[in-house]
């Protein structure tokens, strides 16, 4: 274990696209859109229109923050360097919680679509939890092994995840039961159950701040990053949205309803409506290795928020080591595993996963506000990224204000999930972090951006 071995850059720009779509596509496709319609009736694929554009504003304030620090860590980097080691602890602590506890929900939420494929061969006694385990250790083995073993599992996945849904949604528009207009009916695209189903569906695009934790191992970052993030999230957003009104167009008014709840396997009741058997069989199985998917690439992500953070003091040294061999950070990963294991044995691991979707959202509030304070901290804190949000400060205004406004729409769990990520940073903080960590010099660029000038430089690029 050696101090010198650093994290190797071998991501470019397909590889960087295709892990941030499949840390998306399992919810948005495969869970949520029966709930957006519980919610909002046929016109919830305006949800995913909306939940996106508050989402792509925010990524162009990501992208200008993670070309000028490049590096493994993501927000809890861009959090410290702007804020302080008090807030970047609660940044990436609380991020680390909320993609790992999803990461846990998306192994245990292809169950559903497990059920179909069982049921059909008449299996009895599966043991969902015991499958998600078996997964959650070919994951770790797969992360272990580094980032060059993720791209050859991940861009087949998602390839062929996408492939299945375009097909569902080519034999549909060839149904008798098809009618464009039926989506349409009684649409109002800004009410509040628009903006409750936005909210609920939000979750859908986390995936898109994830990529900028794996900042220290993407070729050509001030210019890879930005590009991966913001086509990533057109593709997605693009994608929810048709695929959304396509199923509403196809199927029955009630299809999203199965005994008084929300189905949790709407691609299965969508292959149902318009495909025959096998075709099913094949969305359940494409779905449950979405999910599988989903989690690999949440337990990448996870594990670079601890390991910046070891790196600079604030958790345990050996926390920061890299594997010799495979240049991977393993007792990270390790970690994440163990939590995730935990988290799916001992939690209602969906109910903690919404609670941590409300500490996401605060993290897209802040992204805005940070290009703000840095555009404006003054001249002793250079600000030069190689990437510049465009048409600033309007994406930067849409994304705070939209993003406060689902903020509030998710309720009481979004202020508890949010309250526990800052509980979580100040006990670290206070237990370990404040005693360990190098303090930088001088005052950080929220203090010039108040009017207090200083000495330091923001947009340092020391590893």
């Amino acid at each position: 274990m050696g101090s010198t071995i650093k994290l190797a850059r071998t991501i470019g720009l397909k590889t960087l696209v295709i892990l941030s779509l499949s840390s998306m596509l399992g919810s948005g496709l495969f869970l949520l859109p029966a709930f957006a319609q519980e919610v909002a009736g046929p016109g919830m694929w305006f949800a995913f229109l909306l939940a996106g554009s508050v989402v792509i504003a925010s990524a162009y304030s990501k992208a200008e923050l993670a070309s000028a620090m490049p590096k493994s860590g993501g927000f809890y980097v861009y959090a410290e360097r702007t804020y302080g080691y008090l807030v970047g602890t609660i940044s990436g602590l609380g991020l680390f919680a909320s993609f790992m506890l999803k990461s846990a929900f998306a192994l245990v939420g292809f169950a559903a679509y497990m059920e179909v494929i069982t049921g059909h061969y008449d299996i009895d006694d599966v043991n969902s939890k015991a499958i998600a385990m078996v997964l959650l250790v070919f994951i770790l083995i797969v992360n272990l092994t580094g980032v060059k073993a993720i791209k050859k599992v991940q861009v087949p996945i998602v390839t062929g995840a996408v492939a299945v849904v375009v097909l569902l949604c080519i034999m549909a528009l060839f149904s008798s039961d098809l009618d464009l207009a039926r989506p349409m009916a009684d649409f109002q695209p800004f009410t509040l159950k628009m903006g409750t189903a936005a909210a609920l569906v939000f979750v859908a695009f986390s995936g898109a701040i994830k990529v900028g934790a794996i900042g220290g191992e993407v070729m050509q970052p001030e210019e890879t990053l930005p590009r991966g993030m913001i086509q990533s999230l057109v593709i997605a957003t693009a994608l929810y949205a048709a695929v959304a009104y396509i199923m509403v167009a196809a199927m029955d008014a009630d299809w999203y309803m199965v005994d008084g709840h929300a189905v949790e396997n709407p691609i299965t009741v969508f292959a149902q409506s318009v495909a025959g058997t096998t075709v099913v069989l094949l969305a359940s199985l494409v779905a449950i290795i979405a999910m599988a998917s989903m989690a690999l690439a949440g337990v990448l992500s996870s594990s670079r928020f601890i390991y910046a953070m070891a790196k600079d003091g604030v958790l345990p040294a050996p926390l920061g080591q890299l594997n010799e061999r495979y240049q991977t950070p393993h007792w990270p990963i390790l970690l994440t595993g163990v939590l995730m294991a935990v988290s799916i044995y001992s939690f209602d691991v969906h109910v903690i996963a919404e609670l941590a979707s409300g500490f996401i959202l605060m993290v897209f509030i802040v992204l805005n506000l940070t290009v703000v304070v840095l555009r404006n901290a003054g001249p002793n804190h250079a600000w030069d990224p190689p990437y510049r949000s465009p048409l600033y400060p309007l994406p930067q205004i849409y994304g705070t204000g939209a993003g406060l406004a689902l903020l509030i729409l998710m309720g009481e769990k979004a202020l508890y999930g949010g309250t526990g990520a800052i509980l979580l940073g100040l006990l670290a903080w206070f237990a370990y972090g404040r005693r360990n960590v190098q303090p930088r010099d001088g005052p950080t660029p929220l203090s010039a951006f108040f009017g207090r000038a200083d000495d330091a430089e923001v947009n340092d690029e020391s590893e």
